[in-house]
């Protein structure tokens, strides 16, 4: 009797919740979560670019990655997109900024706007009414935020919207003054591979941050900043109110403001 009970109960449990990634789920199971309710689509873009002789070159993909599961998460009826790790990372011929680097990665502003309108149109296709753009990278952010305005126009009063979720990326400022009050130098903090973008990286991934330098690196190693006091209590305040920005800006729109 006792066992029979127990089998009573356990088919009755709810069953294990479906990943939020589309690329982990089959068809019929995106079929059923937009049944249920998921609407909303997180189209992830990161980039692949040098980060120092300190950091992996997919720094920004492992911490979108996390960020968009949390963020689905947390909102519910949310599915996530495979992670868009080819953006404009400057010119390619002759070479600017990161592309000075080998292994960075680079596409025309154009070709990027390309993907991401494709991307959508396909969203669209299947059903889901709200399109977001989350990007990691500084250089994604104008060329989301164009398309989802061009996409508004074109699909006005059809119940489908695109947001470029750009109150994520801003927060760095936030949390860049944050840092700055727990004593951290701006100098330091940097404006990439410093305090700021590697105390993430080690809060997500920590093997991802291959060493920590003995001296401040050299702008020509590619570091704007001092990562050496870096450390993932830090990357997980950061990427925290990263997340919470983009939550509070993605449940703004559900609520038409």
């Amino acid at each position: 009797m006792k066992f029979l009970s127990l089998i009573l109960l356990l088919a009755a449990a709810p069953a294990e919740a479906a990943s939020v990634w589309l690329n982990e789920l089959t068809w019929p199971e995106v079929k059923t979560a937009m049944k249920a309710g998921a609407n909303t689509v997180i189209i992830p873009t990161a980039g692949t670019e040098q980060n120092g002789p300190l950091m992996v070159l997919g720094k920004h993909h492992y911490v979108v990655e996390q960020a968009a599961e949390r963020v689905a998460t947390a909102l519910g009826g949310t599915l996530v997109a495979p992670v868009l790790d080819y953006v404009p990372e400057g010119r390619i011929t002759p070479p600017e900024g990161h592309m000075a680097f080998p292994g960075t990665i680079s596409l025309r502003e154009e070709t990027f706007e390309a993907v991401l309108d494709d991307a959508a149109r396909s969203f669209k296709q299947h059903g889901f009414t709200l399109i977001c753009f989350l990007g990691d990278s500084g250089p994604n952010q104008a060329p989301q935020a164009r398309v989802a305005e061009r996409l508004n126009k074109e699909w006005a009063g059809q119940g489908v919207r695109v947001q470029a979720v750009n109150a994520y990326y801003e927060e760095n400022k936030a949390q860049a003054e944050w840092l700055a009050g727990q004593g951290e130098a701006p100098a330091a903090i940097g404006t990439h591979a410093g305090i700021l973008d590697t105390s993430q990286l080690l809060a997500v991934r920590p093997g991802a941050v291959k060493r920590l330098p003995k001296e401040a690196p050299k702008p020509i190693t590619g570091v704007q900043g001092d990562p050496r006091r870096a450390n993932a209590e830090y990357g997980r305040h950061i990427l925290q109110a990263r997340i919470d920005a983009a939550i509070a800006q993605i449940r703004a729109v559900r609520a038409g403001k």
